[in-house]
């Protein structure tokens, strides 16, 4: 057995535009990966919500629904936890958290290198086979049951994405500690790291969820050093007084 088939999955690629869909099937069919397509946005939600794929690799301009509206309709009505990838001709900031509020959890400007989409799709199924540990976090008034990926602050139910989810675990196990953004970024992309933009969008999500709606913020970030979760109040109050 090959490297590339031992990391090789099913794929569901949703692509209206017949020559790049058929560039990329026939590149990851080549490399050991199973390939099914739907041309529209409609037909790749059924897909999607019926079968159990690795990845779906979603164009973000389709006709029927578009990429947002399927990945949206993906977590929050059908609540998949499928990683997506999405393919988007569009790459200013504000397209990119878009997708990512959306639900996806990478993105690649199109026009694209195919072996880069492959390595993406490598980093998201191998994150996603990761053996989750069956564990409860608890920072200030937010737990996070890593078994059941079930969030909640203040007793209210928080949803996030799928990295949400893994950028929290990250930072709620390593709290009150300082993690930097490298170690964030490795140890959720592996090697393949993304661009710049992706962790801040990711970041920017988050806070939007878990701190937005709240008297204080747990997500700090700390200058040129990395982001932390911690309940400052309640340090500053268990902290002993100097005399």
């Amino acid at each position: 057995m090959t490297v590339h088939d031992e990391q090789a999955g099913l794929i569901l690629l949703v692509e209206d535009n017949r020559q790049i869909a058929e560039m990329i099937g026939e590149f990851l069919e080549r490399r050991g990966y199973s390939v099914d397509y739907a041309a529209d946005g409609v037909s790749g939600l059924h897909l999607a919500v019926s079968n159990s794929y690795d990845v779906l690799v979603l164009d973000l301009m389709l006709p029927g629904l578009d990429g947002l509206e399927v990945c949206r309709k993906l977590r929050r009505e059908a609540k998949k936890a499928t990683p997506v990838l999405m393919l988007t001709a569009r790459d200013t900031l504000e397209d990119k958290l878009a997708g990512l509020e959306a639900g996806a959890d990478d993105y690649l400007v199109k026009p694209f290198e195919v072996r880069e989409l492959e390595a993406r799709l490598r980093a998201l199924i191998r994150r996603d086979r990761r053996q989750v540990s069956t564990e409860v976090l608890s920072v200030g008034d937010m737990t996070l049951d890593t078994a059941t990926l079930r969030l909640t602050r203040d007793g209210q139910e928080l949803t996030v994405s799928p990295i949400g989810l893994k950028l929290l675990a990250i930072l709620m196990r390593e709290s009150p500690r300082v993690v930097s953004r490298r170690d964030i970024e490795r140890e959720i992309w592996g090697d393949t790291l993304p661009d710049s933009d992706t962790l801040r969008s990711h970041l920017y999500n988050l806070r939007r969820v878990i701190d937005k709606p709240f008297a204080r913020p747990l997500l700090h970030t700390i200058h040129s050093a990395g982001y932390r979760l911690a309940d400052l109040e309640s340090e500053v109050a268990s902290s002993p007084q100097t005399a």
